[in-house]
């Protein structure tokens, strides 16, 4: 039976992007009226991603890729923070090649993959279970989606890079580097991945209790983020200095690999449900606030951050008991290994 499109969970999807990503990690509360302008690229720009995904036919690793193109897109063109000598005082992270602050983008792929891609995309396809293997636009929404997309890299480009580092402009091998590496990562993501098999032989694998997936998520979040991104002081991430900031950097990946591995053979076996996806990801969501709060300048930004992590869990457990309550013709989980 064909699904038709759900406008709605478009919708939700564009709105929930943003908070996501940036107000309950680094947008203080106090500037919460910044999210309007994160909707356009946050909001646009992932839905865009889970658009094509779905219409390709493929699953998770082409959405991961996807969001690791996002954050190209971001911050090598519309902030140019992956170049820039001061935004947000990268280049003092250390490991600066060629004119490239390494380690702040080794944070922000890490961070864009997981918190403005493949969770918000996630947390919406539990919400409407019935439209997760689907497009939720037709054709025309798809183009609006674009165009809406490249007005909020536009809007980013003239916001934020003029005010916090003006007059830089990131060198035209840059630019050019980071379309060709989209290009590139979107044609392997949506033309050589393969594409999602619908009814693939699950595996035996022990799955964990829900609380063991809560603590897996956090954890995984807190090492990642907190191994690289500077806080109490500091100007390079976990208080190095100089070329010691690979000591944290190659930390990180192991981090990353180390998590990304039991994720795919738990999501693949055969007690993997809506609900452990759900316990990974609210986990990771509580980690990610926490690293925030501890990053955060003031005590009412810290705290702020605080009440946005416990808000955050209360949703979080709340969507939960909705999944638990759906009718016992359980719909199969999104399986994070396809």
């Amino acid at each position: 039976m064909k699904t038709t499109p759900n406008r709605v969970a478009a919708l939700v999807l564009v709105l929930v992007t943003p908070l996501v990503a940036e107000l309950a990690f680094s947008t203080p509360l106090r500037m919460a009226w910044l999210v309007l302008l994160w909707l356009p690229i946050y909001g646009a720009g992932i839905l865009l991603v889970r658009e094509l995904v779905r219409r390709a036919g493929r699953g998770w690793p082409s959405i991961l890729l996807l969001g690791f193109a996002y954050e190209l897109v971001e911050d090598g063109i519309g902030l140019q923070a992956l170049s820039s000598p001061h935004l947000y005082h990268a280049a003092d992270w250390g490991a600066r090649v060629f004119g490239l602050n390494l380690p702040y983008w080794e944070l922000n792929a890490i961070y864009h993959v997981v918190f403005s891609a493949a969770i918000p995309i996630l947390l919406t396809d539990l919400m409407f279970p019935s439209h997760r293997d689907v497009p939720y636009l037709k054709t025309f929404g798809l183009v609006v989606t674009a165009i809406v997309a490249l007005l909020g890299l536009g809007l980013l480009r003239i916001s934020v890079p003029p005010s916090q580092d003006p007059g830089y402009v990131a060198p035209l091998w840059v630019l050019v580097g980071t379309v060709v590496a989209v290009v590139v990562v979107g044609v392997i993501a949506l033309k050589v991945l393969p594409r999602k098999v619908a009814n693939v032989d699950r595996t035996s694998v022990k799955v964990p209790p829900l609380p063991v997936l809560w603590i897996v998520g956090g954890v995984a979040a807190i090492l990642a983020l907190g191994l690289l991104f500077p806080f109490g002081g500091a100007t390079q991430p976990s208080f190095t200095r100089g070329w010691w900031v690979l000591a944290p950097m190659v930390a990180t990946a192991a981090v990353c690999v180390g998590a990304y591995v039991p994720i795919r053979r738990w999501s693949a076996a055969a007690g993997w449900t809506d609900r452990h996806a759900l316990a990974l990801a609210g986990g990771a969501l509580v980690g990610h606030s926490l690293v925030g709060s501890a990053a955060a300048h003031t005590t009412f930004d810290q705290v702020g951050l605080l009440v946005v992590t416990v808000v955050t869990a209360a949703l979080v457990l709340l969507l939960d008991s909705r999944i638990r309550r759906r009718a016992t013709t359980a719909e199969p989980a999104e399986n994070l290994s396809t």
